[in-house]
């Protein structure tokens, strides 16, 4: 059975999501379109259990939620709330800051609106998703501050180097994939590649010798010596359109973002990049992969995460 559909209009979704018992409802049926089936041991038979809000696998006695092992997993807060918080992300065009976030919807504490959204974050990355492919532009790219007075063009300093990938679609893009990498050396270019983007594909790159492995590991391997780092967006357009789109996108919204907590935003950014012709449908998508995530720990969301 195909998931739920998705409100089309903020009335719709006013009115569908109004209580807490609506929004579990829609979680239930996104989480098992098909029927309960038990995390556990697999059987697909529960007694319900209201009064607790569970669902007691009729084969091994286990006791679940619908939102357990998901990114909502033993939340305080609202369904309401998450409801909102994932519709607000998915369909406003800029998207969304913690700060907006929680004037939006009246949350107590600042913290508590950057917690929800991070969480949000890490379910906008599907573990089966399909690698990019047929031809596609790659280059890298620094996140942080001022570029002048980086040797040759990519030592890092405090900068972060962020590598993307972008479909060729005749003059247009397709999909996109965005990842931090430690440096700019050939395992980090290369690793990214090969993580994302089918072999055989055609791979369009600047001369630089990072890239130059791509041929040996089953890439057609078309590399485009710039010369003047200023042909680099003549050369490989559409990437450097997406980089310029990010860049925008980091300081116009969020105000720049830690080396900490990037990859997460760069998941955010691809994830509506990649459905920015059905905004409504990525609401629907994120809740649907929210069910299949799974919890994030504190460590996660304030530990310090490497970037090289």
């Amino acid at each position: 059975m195909p998931r739920p559909d998705f409100p089309r209009s903020v009335q719709e979704f006013q009115a569908r999501f109004a209580n807490e018992a609506a929004c579990r409802e829609y979680l239930v049926a996104s989480r098992w379109p098909d029927g309960f089936v038990c995390p556990r041991c697999g059987f697909q038979e529960a007694i319900h259990l209201p009064e607790r809000l569970l669902w007691r696998c009729k084969e091994c006695g286990y006791d679940t939620s619908v939102t357990a092992g998901t990114v909502l997993h033993r939340t305080r807060i609202p369904l309401t709330q998450w409801f909102w918080a994932a519709y607000l992300m998915t369909t406003h065009t800029p998207g969304l800051s913690a700060l907006q976030l929680q004037r939006q919807l009246g949350i107590g504490r600042y913290e508590t609106a950057w917690t929800m959204l991070q969480k949000l974050r890490r379910a906008m990355v599907r573990p089966d998703r399909e690698p990019l492919r047929e031809k596609v532009e790659v280059d890298d790219t620094y996140v942080g501050g001022p570029e002048a007075g980086l040797r040759g063009g990519r030592e890092l300093r405090e900068k972060a180097l962020v590598v993307g990938a972008v479909e060729v679609r005749g003059t247009a893009s397709g999909r996109i994939r965005l990842q931090v990498v430690p440096d700019a050396s050939g395992p980090s270019l290369t690793g990214f590649v090969h993580a994302n983007v089918d072999r055989g594909t055609v791979v369009l790159t600047d001369g630089w010798q990072g890239y130059a492995p791509l041929s040996e590991i089953g890439y057609r391997h078309r590399p485009r010596t710039q010369g003047d780092p200023k042909r680099a967006e003549k050369l490989l357009p559409r990437i450097h359109r997406v980089f310029g789109n990010l860049k925008t996108w980091l300081r116009g919204t969020h105000h720049g973002v830690g080396h900490r907590h990037l990859q997460a935003y760069l998941d955010e950014f691809t994830f509506r990049f990649n459905r920015r012709r059905t905004p409504m449908a990525a609401f629907q998508t994120l809740l649907g992969l929210g069910a299949q995530c799974p919890p994030t720990t504190y460590d996660e969301l304030y530990g310090v995460e490497s970037t090289g």
